[in-house]
Formats: C-alpha cells, sequence, structure tokens
C-alpha cells in the first residue's frame, strides 16, 4: 500500500533543535513496547495479533459469520466503547455509510447497547421485528450497564419469538474467555462463544474476534484486514526514526502539543465513510492519554461538511489545534462533471472528476489552516479497503501507545470512566458485589 505522511504544513519541526528530545521519547517509548519495559505492558498483546493470529482462528470466525448470513436478514451488535466502535468503523470504512440501503447478500446491520435511549433500542426492535436475526453481544466483563440491558431486553425478545433453544442458535457472545457473566451464560445456555485474548483492552481489540466476527459477517473480507495489519506490524518495527512513520507521527503530535500548547487534535476526512472510524479514533486517544490533568483532546471533524461550520473557528478561533487529515488517495467510485453549459456557473468545472475536486478541498484546507496557525498533517494510503484499514488500525494502536509513553502515562488503562459508573450505582441503588 502506498503509505504516507506529508508533515509539510508543520511548520519544519522535524529541522528544529528542540524537536530533538521528542525524537529521542520516541525511540526510547518503542523500545518499551517492545521489551515489555512500559507501564502496562501486560495489556500489550495488540501489539503482536497481526503475528500470532492464525487461519485457524480465522477460518472459525468465518464460518461462524457464514452461519450468520445464511440464516439472518438482520444481525444486532451490541457493545459500547471499544465493543463496537472498530466494528463499526471497518464496516463503514469499506461498504460505506450506507451499508443497510444497499442491495446485498449479507445482513443489515444495527447496534445497540451503546446508549441508554429507549427511542434507540425501540428503533432496532421495530427493524427488526419482521425478519429473521441474530445477535452478537461483545463485553468482556458482562456486566457493563449499556449492553448488559440491550442484551437483556434482547434475550426476552428472541425466546418470545424463537425459543429458548431457538434463540441459543441465534446468539453470539465475545468475552473473557474464562471468567464473567456471559461465559458463565454462554456455557449454561448454549451460545457459541468467542474470546476477548487476555491482555487485548476493548479500544485495541478491533483485530480480534470483537472486530472481526461483525466484519465478516458484513462482508468485510478479514483475510485482507489481517494482513494489512501485519504489513503494518513489519513496516513499524524499524528502530530508526528516520525510517519509521509511526514514530515520526508519534513524536511530532506531541511535540506540538508540549512546545506549541497544541492540546487538541482534529481528525479530519473528506470522506462520508470513514466518520466511524474517527469515532473509533476519539475513543482511543482520549482514553489513552487524557490522564493526570493533560494529554491531547481528540476530535472528529466531516470535511468539507464541517468547514461550512466549525471551519471558522478552525480558521480564526483559539490556535490550540492541530489537524491530522486522513486521505484515501483512490475514490471507490467517481463522477466526472458534465461538459454541458446549462448556464448554471460551473462550465469552469467540466470534464474535472469529483475526486479531483475533493482533492483540491483538501489541499486547500490544509493550506488555509497553516496560514491561519493550526498546523496539520496528512496520513495518505491508496483506497478505504479491508487491507488498508487494517494497515491505519494497526499504525494508529501502535501511534497511540507510543504517544502515551511519551506523555509519561499509561496508555492501556482508563480509571477515569469508573467516575460516572460509581455515581450511576448509588443513583440505581445497585446491591454491592
Amino acid at each position: 500500500m502506498s503509505f504516507n505522511i506529508d508533515f509539510e504544513n508543520c511548520g519544519g519541526i522535524f529541522s528544529l533543535p528542540e524537536f530533538e528530545e521528542y525524537r529521542l521519547r520516541a525511540v526510547r517509548a518503542h523500545e518499551k513496547l517492545l521489551t515489555g519495559a512500559g507501564e502496562g505492558s501486560d495489556m500489550t498483546l495488540w501489539h503482536e495479533l497481526p503475528r500470532i493470529t492464525g487461519e485457524k482462528e480465522l477460518a472459525e470466525i468465518k464460518e461462524c459469520a457464514a452461519e450468520i448470513q445464511k440464516t439472518s436478514d438482520a444481525f444486532i451488535l451490541i457493545g459500547i466503547g471499544g465493543s463496537y466502535a472498530g466494528a463499526r468503523g471497518a464496516i463503514e470504512f469499506v461498504k460505506g455509510r450506507s451499508y443497510n440501503l444497499t442491495a446485498k447478500d449479507t445482513p443489515r446491520i444495527f447496534y445497540s447497547g451503546c446508549d441508554l435511549s429507549p427511542d434507540s433500542i425501540n428503533t432496532v426492535i421495530d427493524l427488526t421485528r419482521d425478519c429473521d436475526y441474530s445477535l452478537n453481544v461483545v463485553s468482556k466483563s458482562g456486566t457493563t450497564l449499556e449492553p448488559a440491558l440491550a442484551f437483556k431486553i434482547f434475550y426476552e425478545l428472541m425466546t418470545k419469538r424463537y425459543g429458548e433453544s431457538g434463540a441459543a442458535k441465534r446468539i453470539y457472545v465475545t468475552t473473557d474467555p474464562k471468567k464473567g457473566v456471559l461465559r458463565e451464560l454462554s456455557k449454561k445456555r448454549g451460545y457459541r462463544a468467542f474470546d476477548v485474548p487476555p491482555g487485548v483492552g476493548g479500544r485495541y481489540s478491533v483485530l480480534t474476534p470483537v472486530g472481526l466476527l461483525p466484519m465478516a459477517v458484513c462482508g468485510v473480507d478479514i483475510d485482507e484486514v489481517m494482513r494489512g495489519a501485519r504489513d503494518a506490524y513489519a513496516d513499524f518495527l524499524n528502530p530508526d526514526f528516520d525510517k519509521n512513520l509511526c514514530l515520526m507521527y508519534a513524536a511530532a503530535r506531541n511535540y506540538l502539543y508540549s512546545r506549541e500548547g497544541k492540546c487538541v487534535e482534529i481528525f479530519a476526512s473528506f470522506e462520508p465513510g470513514l466518520h466511524a472510524f474517527g469515532e473509533w479514533l476519539k475513543q482511543l486517544f482520549a482514553e489513552s492519554e487524557g490522564k493526570n490533568r493533560g494529554g491531547i483532546f481528540p476530535v472528529f471533524s466531516a470535511f468539507s461538511t464541517d468547514l461550512h461550520s466549525i471551519g471558522q473557528y478552525i480558521q480564526d478561533g483559539a490556535k490550540n489545534q492541530f489537524e491530522t487529515i486522513i486521505w484515501p488517495k483512490e475514490p471507490i467510485s467517481d463522477i466526472t462533471v458534465s461538459k454541458n453549459n446549462t448556464g448554471d456557473g460551473l462550465s469552469y468545472l467540466s470534464g474535472m472528476k469529483l475526486s479531483e475536486i475533493n482533492r483540491y478541498a483538501m489541499i486547500s484546507s490544509a493550506s488555509a489552516h497553516r496560514d491561519g496557525g493550526v498546523p496539520n498533517l496528512t496520513i495518505s494510503f491508496t483506497r478505504a479497503d479491508a487491507y488498508s484499514y487494517g494497515y491505519l488500525v494497526y499504525f494508529f494502536e501502535k501511534a497511540c501507545a507510543l504517544s502515551g509513553y511519551i506523555l509519561g502515562v499509561n496508555p492501556f488503562d482508563q480509571p477515569g470512566v469508573e467516575a460516572y459508573k460509581r455515581y450511576m450505582r448509588k443513583l440505581l441503588k445497585k446491591p454491592d458485589a
């Protein structure tokens, strides 16, 4: 794949004497990750997944996906955070945001357990009322409130429709391999179960059955996903800073944060299919870096749409941001502007491809934002396909881990997530375990 990062709009930071400190920090962070000397090293198995995931495991996932495709018109993925965000990112990245509306031989997919809105759950109930469906509940503990509640509701509906034994054949569990509520239920009720490997946290679990099973159900080629991840694994093992784009990106974003006060990273894409991928990026970086009253705050913007709203703020507002533009160089499809002169004022675009116009919008916004005091870099790759998705997932997971170590935090825990849960338990009068 033609993967590259253009740092031109970052102000030549690599040549600055003060950047040397961040170059060294990135190299040390990389060594910590590879040797297991860093904090949270017991949760770094994700780093080896491209190398150790075998054909047997992938074949089991594909066989299960084929079973679901054969028996179901719809597929409900129940999970929150890393339990669903990576899979959704992959499906929309490869198949587009309108996946459910397109003609295909794979089931429509609906997401539940990612909020507590009754309207949200009732909508999924209504949309699956008149079709056969299967369900995959993803939760390492099995006790996270949002997915646990959604599963309870859909389990009762499924048993009414299919009976206990019939429902059991349509329920798939992805959870801790040895313990937890879902593991016990799968044994008791006969659900087919997949493992969340020990040593892999939720936001780093895309390349496990957590993400791979829903991808396969929706027709994403998981062999290609893992091939992309394997190539990224090999490409970013090099300890030489100047030959490792992952090290360079991690160092650059931390330099911009620590030396130039850029505490907000705007992940931006000009392709709507990358929106869900951007949501996964937000969780990956926010949970990994937002600690000790510091860290870079990640947001996602959909360009060129947002250039007509928050674009004003980016251009002329506070200068505490930098941008990371994610750019597939080849569109999946294209449109050529007609050469007919219809008096619409667009004759200057005659014969141009829409992808070319979109590229000019990307170049123009990057230049304008740079001139307005918002440095930016562009991560480009060939096209939005399964291979590229696997490659990008691994790149960003590793860059995030390195960035956490550069910042001096454990990038694999999320102690702050428990704060609101303590208040919830108190308000709901949940008994102590």
